[in-house]
């Protein structure tokens, strides 16, 4: 994926319980890994080992990939057969060591660890309450804020799901928490369903992870996603589950099926590779051209120009040589080096655009930049026309709920018509995907689409 004009995920969250005595650091490493889409700044680690004296604890995180962070030799070290890990992209709080995850706390009832997917909009409400009452923070991530908070209430409560449950009452975000206790392994998902959330075993070992491919990745099966607003808790005593919080207004994060997720991952019983499929054969239906070849954007908008070509019977080609050891280039640190970087990521292949015109499918523009680059590369390479169509509709309104658009001055839709957008990047036609067609790739299935529409599902801080 070209990442510097794309919408960012926070984070991906992984979780292993196990009655046996395995190194669940080794499980959640490759778990992490299957992750490691959702956040490339850090990583982290904590493991218990619940046959040993109570907080046995062992924690490790750092700033870099997982497997930057992480070495034989530190997971060798990491003893414990119950645990959780983090990948982390900042959408709240610096990118810093301080607001690496997870969390881990000592506190009066023992210990505490959380990994958070997501985004907490009255995060800072919580965190002034808990400031006054003499609360101090390492870091200034929302992450944290949900931790202590979960501490204090389990000082007034018979068990710390009843502690969770308390609080999750009290979040407005999007969010999906691992959270380990020296006994249990905990899951917590939003009641609007927002993040995503699911549980697998394999054997007498259960994960939960923030995709079905984390737990294909470890060779667990999936049973089920946790449901929105449900709390499972795994222990010696098997899986236990209660719905927390019930709210009437689901709504699933569309961009998990447009972008965000694995094409191998399966979300709320929507598989994501046929949902890319089915987007981009709306576009097709929507938006028909003439032209002699279609192509994607890699990665993510590949899929949809599959969908499109089959639809409309112009052959799909790959049309860009991706560089597969470049780094991410959205973390770099100012705006002038990521947009220098197209070239060094993406390269076209002249052979397959030469003196053709050419439909570019990508899953979506933010501010414009890196689209308007790679139609450049196309018309230097001979493309005679570039028409762009975008599997997503445009972006109008900023998100509170963890993606990292915060502010409608990132949105080039939001200042432009779709064909002033269409002329400032350079096509010769420009579709979006409609918001009607939207059911295309989730059915069903309530979606959260105010980031299009600005129908949020909840009460947003608007700072």
């Amino acid at each position: 994926m070209y990442e510097c004009d794309k919408p960012h995920e926070e984070c991906g969250v992984f979780g292993v319980w196990s009655e046996s005595d395995i190194n669940a650091a080794h499980s959640i490493y490759y778990g992490l890994m299957a992750l490691q889409h959702r956040g490339q700044e850090s990583a982290g680690i904590v493991v218990c080992d619940t046959t040993g004296p109570i907080g046995n604890i062992c924690s490790h995180k750092g700033m870099g990939l997982v497997s930057e962070v992480f070495h034989d030799d530190k997971l060798d070290s990491m003893r414990g057969n119950i645990g959780i890990g983090h990948v982390r992209y900042s959408t709240e709080g610096a990118s810093s060591l301080e607001n690496a995850q997870p969390v881990f706390l000592n506190y009066l009832k023992g210990t505490l660890a959380l990994a958070h997917n997501g985004n907490i909009s009255n995060s800072k409400e919580i965190k002034d309450k808990l400031h006054r009452e003499g609360a101090v923070f390492a870091g200034n991530s929302d992450s944290e804020v949900i931790a202590y908070r979960i501490a204090k209430e389990r000082l007034e409560t018979n068990s710390i799901e009843e502690a969770v449950i308390n609080v999750a009452g009290e979040l407005l975000g999007g969010y999906a928490l691992c959270i380990m206790s020296p006994q249990k392994l905990i899951g917590v998902r939003d009641p609007w369903g927002l993040k995503p959330l699911c549980l697998g075993k394999k054997g007498d070992t259960y994960f939960l992870a923030s995709e079905s491919a984390a737990i294909h990745s470890v060779d667990g099966e999936l049973i089920r996603d946790i449901a929105p607003g449900e709390i499972v808790s795994i222990s010696k005593e098997g899986v236990r589950s209660q719905i927390g919080i019930t709210k009437d207004n689901k709504a699933h994060c569309i961009f998990e099926y447009i972008y965000f997720a694995r094409l191998d991952s399966k979300i709320d019983g929507i598989n994501v590779y046929d949902a890319r499929i089915n987007g981009g054969k709306a576009l097709a239906r929507r938006y028909p051209v003439e032209a002699d070849v279609v192509t994607g954007v890699p990665e993510s908008g590949l899929t949809a120009a599959v969908g499109y070509a089959e639809e409309s019977g112009i052959p799909y080609l790959p049309a860009f040589n991706k560089n597969g050891y470049v780094g991410r280039t959205f973390i770099k640190p100012n705006q002038s080096e990521r947009v220098s970087s197209v070239h060094i990521k993406l390269s076209v292949l002249e052979s397959v655009v030469k003196g053709k015109r050419v439909v570019l499918i990508d899953d979506s523009i933010v501010r414009g930049t890196t689209i308007a680059k790679l139609i450049k590369m196309m018309r230097k390479a001979g493309a005679t026309e570039v028409h762009v169509r975008i599997s997503s509709p445009p972006f109008l309104f900023p998100c509170y709920y963890g993606t990292d658009i915060s502010n409608n001055a990132e949105l080039i839709a939001n200042e432009f018509t779709v064909e002033e957008i269409r002329d400032n990047i350079g096509a010769d036609s420009l579709g979006y995907m409609d918001l009607e067609d939207l059911k295309e790739m989730t059915g069903d299935l309530p979606i959260c689409r105010a980031c299009f529409n600005g129908d949020y599902p909840m009460l947003v801080r608007k700072d």
